[in-house]
């Protein structure tokens, strides 16, 4: 019998080993496989690489059919318009360009000479001017150019290329029988794919524009279908493309618009060797266009070796930054502290009229119970992370969207591509691994110059992440925790260093056996500790000084959590 309890225990050890596995968050499994898990809407894991048997095509430009990509007739306000009032413009709206003959930035639509349709569109979604990214942008990507586009999340970068690969689409000849896309869009995740397809559903069906979104975690066979029908644009993640062109269901023959967004997130998640497998099907005299939020070295090489005498706008710092119109407040505090300040937190939240929430943590199995511990609580609350389906994400969605459940539980797979208008607060219950992800998830507010607030629970097994969180609140010009300073000082071998640890009572030879050395750092702490009651009291009340809180229970938050 003991050798039946002895396999009994094994398997059930295999059992326990397994669930740990599925419980990781998309960050532990970053080293899958270059598509990426279920999360980055690769097409397929480790075993087998996309694309590994398409070959690159030889190219012969003098036998390539020629194609029109310069549209851009500038207006003649445009074209008139003082060079110092441009420039003024350009300052004011933190414009900085690099790059020959950039054209001026157009104040209007009507600046931009898009057809009628597409302002008829523009005026019937409501928009008012163009953003800065768009106003820089549109003038480039008109004129044929390759350019990139550097700016925050929620700028409106993606009508900044929507609107011109429609324009380029309507002037090349019609779509044949097995021909492939006119445009490609490429992005990181499925919903940022599904919501680049939405604004291409809007600005396109007026011009019989269609489109496709192939992602993976969804069946191919409806993707398939419409790939089959023929379609002007393609919105794609990575992995899931490459396994259409691998089996000979789509080529890119036809495109000549190419657009890589979020092409830093994509490097990221270790996409490189993707996105260069497709381009490589791509003919080399393309337009091509690359968004992104930050300009690191891997985003700059990728630019460099496939565009061609291109135009760069940043708008904001070319270093990481958040968006100044998000109010930032970062609470200090112990692990088990957290769940009591969440909910806390949900119920001044939740007595908003405007409350729509997005509560970020680090694992899946961490979302689902705290998820089922709001529901418990009463709270209107929806999760989504890796391990849903692709029905049970769209139904998740849709209920955050309509607001009829306004807190949305997530890991990171929604951190970026997630554009909801209207989220109002955005809460870290976990810290992220990086002041990067960090940046993008308190993205998910304040978006389209909207105002926004996020509040982040920091513990100090985070503390080695601090100083670079304190950069990016003094970059954002937010009032900094005290809490946060010490904890930075702490770890960079402050006074932190004496207290706790099995060194703490040990002697160091001091008059009649005491230890002076300690004495002297818990005299440090006590003075730090008194001046630090004083900062954090000054900290609660520099809140209401220095920002406008969104509301007042935002205020009474701040003051309990800072005291």
């Amino acid at each position: 019998m003991g050798r039946y309890r002895s396999r009994s225990r094994d398997r059930d050890r295999r059992r326990r080993s397994r669930s740990r596995s599925r419980s990781r968050s998309p960050r532990d499994r970053r080293n899958w496989g270059s598509s990426g898990g279920r999360d980055r809407g690769g097409g397929r894991n480790s075993r087998g690489q996309p694309g590994a048997n398409l070959r690159k095509p030889r190219w012969d430009l003098s036998r390539l059919e020629p194609f029109k990509k310069d549209f851009y007739v500038p207006h003649e306000a445009v074209q008139n318009r003082d060079l110092r009032i441009v420039e003024q413009y350009r300052s004011e709206k933190e414009i900085t360009l690099k790059g020959k003959n950039i054209p001026n930035p157009v104040f209007t639509f009507e600046e931009t000479g898009f057809p009628d349709y597409v302002l008829k569109e523009i005026k019937r979604q409501g928009f008012t001017e163009p953003t800065s990214i768009q106003a820089q942008g549109w003038p480039i990507a008109l004129s044929g150019r390759d350019m990139v586009g550097i700016a925050s999340t929620g700028s409106g970068k993606t009508l900044s290329y929507i609107l011109p690969a429609i324009v380029h689409i309507n002037s090349q000849p019609k779509l044949g029988r097995k021909d492939g896309p006119i445009a490609l869009v490429l992005a990181p995740t499925r919903e940022l794919a599904q919501q680049i397809q939405q604004v291409a559903d809007d600005f396109g069906h007026s011009s019989g524009i269609r489109n496709t979104c192939l992602y993976g975690g969804a069946p191919k066979g409806a993707q398939a279908r419409d790939l089959d029908g023929g379609v002007e644009i393609v919105i794609a993640t990575p992995g899931r493309l490459l396994d259409f062109l691998e089996s000979g269901r789509t080529n890119l023959k036809r495109c000549t618009y190419l657009v890589l967004d979020e092409a830093d997130r994509m490097l990221d998640m270790g996409f490189e060797p993707q996105i260069r497998k497709i381009i490589e099907q791509i003919r080399p005299d393309r337009q091509t266009l690359m968004w992104s939020a930050t300009w690191p070295k891997e985003v700059k090489n990728l630019a460099e070796d496939f565009l061609k005498d291109y135009a760069q706008i940043n708008v904001g710092s070319l270093q990481l930054a958040a968006n100044h119109n998000i109010l930032q407040i970062i609470d200090v505090c112990q692990d088990y502290e957290k769940e009591n300040k969440l909910s806390t937190l949900l119920k001044e939240i939740m007595a908003e009229s405007e409350n729509k929430t997005i509560v970020f943590i680090e694992t899946k199995r961490r979302v689902d119970e705290i998820t089922r511990k709001m529901k418990r609580d009463g709270w209107p609350a929806v999760c989504i992370h890796g391990d849903k389906t692709q029905q049970e994400r769209d139904w998740v969605l849709q209920d955050f969207r309509s607001g009829k459940a306004p807190i949305l539980v997530a890991t990171d797979v929604a951190a970026r591509g997630l554009d909801v208008e209207d989220v109002k607060f955005v809460i870290n219950f976990d810290y992220p691994s990086c002041s990067e992800d960090y940046v993008h998830r308190i993205g998910r507010t304040g978006r389209r110059q909207k105002t926004g607030t996020a509040y982040t629970f920091f513990t100090p097994n985070n503390s080695n992440k601090a100083n670079d969180l304190i950069q990016v609140l003094k970059e954002a010009n937010q009032v900094i925790n005290p809490k946060l300073l010490e904890l930075a000082d702490s770890k960079s071998g402050g006074y932190g260093r004496h207290r706790g640890g099995r060194n703490r009572w040990r002697s160091r030879g001091g008059r009649n056996g005491k230890d002076r050395s300690y004495s002297r750092s818990r005299s440090r702490s006590h003075s730090r500790e008194h001046n630090g009651r004083n900062n954090r009291r000054s900290y609660s009340r520099s809140y209401s000084r220095s920002r406008s809180p969104v509301s007042n229970r935002t205020d009474s938050y701040v003051s309990r959590s800072y005291r």
